[in-house]
């Protein structure tokens, strides 16, 4: 018998809502297991490595209130805080840091790898097992792609753009869930032989930048706030060393550059059939949207204290890798700027949320949750707010 032959509650995906969902089943005394293509990836921050902002500061509060983990790990590696919103009224406020990211997904690892109750494993879920119960399907096990077989009594979804995850670079495509990582494919197939309706969603990152290679001398600095403003009601002060962002415009040779070659975007071309998130706009949506617009803000961020990458937030672009350099050094400081990551475009399957309960239990299968990006979520923080519901009710 192997070691992972049983457990209470299983829970697919290690990003922002699987963390909160595997802790939160483990802390309520659980037997759970967090299954992910790859530990090295848990809490991994794919696009603008950052916690909060407008409404979304306030669910990491909730979050917290609740007994996650999100404004634990926030306090712990952000490198700058600043309250959104200042000059107005309480009501509109709201606290947004930059993380290091690569300090972020190594304290979320330690944190679930030191979790009691809970334990961790690489492989890749292709099937969920169930059995009849009065007349509705029940929950009953899963298996792996390396053909392990794991009985549980509740599975929590959360694979990310990883289910069925294809990127899209101009005329590239692979089957990723992000740039050098494998997509998850098999599960999409057992949830439509279950009877639930999927569908396509896509998303996209920006370039990151070499800092080095950047002029910042003519662009406009963003300092962190003087007073830190902790996330977690547990943590009375932060003590961090905090880093400056810059913020930059793309100019009309910018958008000419995006608008000769938009027939090259798989935005445009018909390749990306998915649904892009409301609050993901690319850059090329953007110009060719609002043509009037003379320019767009970008904020220049750093990805840590650890990496020379920077991230350039607003600028999401899944069109070739050569016009991306072409617009880039249209902006200024920008000229001799070195790509070290293009932007790509990611396209993944969903799971239509009409099919679920308040819970974020299924209501065609007893026992069997979903979170995050499978429902159609679009940033971390709500990810990890629905994570922390379905892990708490998975373990009832």
């Amino acid at each position: 018998m192997s070691f992972y032959d049983s457990f209470d509650v299983a829970v697919v995906g290690g990003g922002h809502a699987g963390i909160e969902a595997c802790l939160a089943s483990a802390r309520m005394g659980l037997k759970t297991l967090l299954i992910t293509q790859t530990v090295d990836s848990i809490g991994r921050m794919s696009c603008n490595p950052s916690i909060g902002g407008i409404a979304k500061g306030n669910i990491v509060r909730e979050i917290d209130a609740l007994g996650g983990e999100m404004g634990k790990l926030i306090d712990r590696t952000m490198i700058q805080f600043r309250l959104l919103n200042r000059s107005r009224g309480p009501a509109v406020q709201a606290p947004r840091s930059q993380a290091d990211k690569l300090e972020y997904s190594a304290l979320a690892r330690h944190t679930l790898e030191t979790q009691e109750n809970l334990s961790t494993l690489m492989d890749t879920v292709t099937d969920i097992l169930t059995a009849d119960c009065g007349g509705r399907r029940k929950v009953i096990g899963l298996a792996t792609e390396r053909g392990r077989v794991i009985t549980v009594r509740a599975i929590v979804l959360t694979t990310g753009t990883f289910l069925g995850g294809r990127i899209f670079i101009g005329d590239y495509d692979a089957p990723c869930g992000r740039l050098g990582e494998p997509g998850a494919f098999g599960l999409t197939g057992s949830l439509n032989r279950l009877g639930f309706t999927t569908g396509r969603l896509k998303t996209g990152t920006p370039p990151r930048i070499l800092r080095h290679t950047v002029d910042f001398s003519g662009l406009e600095i963003q300092e962190g706030d003087p007073k830190i403003i902790p996330f977690s009601f547990d943590d009375e002060s932060v003590d961090r060393k905090q880093v400056p962002c810059h913020t930059v415009y793309t100019n009309s040779e910018t958008h000419r550059i995006i608008r000769e070659n938009i027939g090259l975007s798989p935005l445009y071309s018909g390749k990306i059939h998915g649904v892009g998130p409301r609050y993901c706009p690319s850059i090329e949506d953007k110009v060719m949207r609002f043509p009037d617009r003379e320019r767009h803000q970008i904020f220049v961020e750093p990805e840590g204290l650890g990496t020379d990458e920077i991230y350039l937030n607003g600028l999401s672009s899944s069109l070739p890798e050569a016009v991306q350099d072409a617009f880039l050094r249209t902006m200024t400081g920008f000229g001799h700027c070195t790509v070290s990551r293009p932007g790509y475009a990611v396209e993944y399957d969903y799971v239509e949320p009409t099919q679920l309960y308040p819970s974020l239990e299924t209501k065609l299968v007893a026992g069997l949750f979903n979170a995050g990006q499978i429902n159609g979520t679009s940033g971390y923080e709500e990810a990890a707010g629905q994570g922390l519901v379905a892990g708490i009710n998975a373990a009832y």
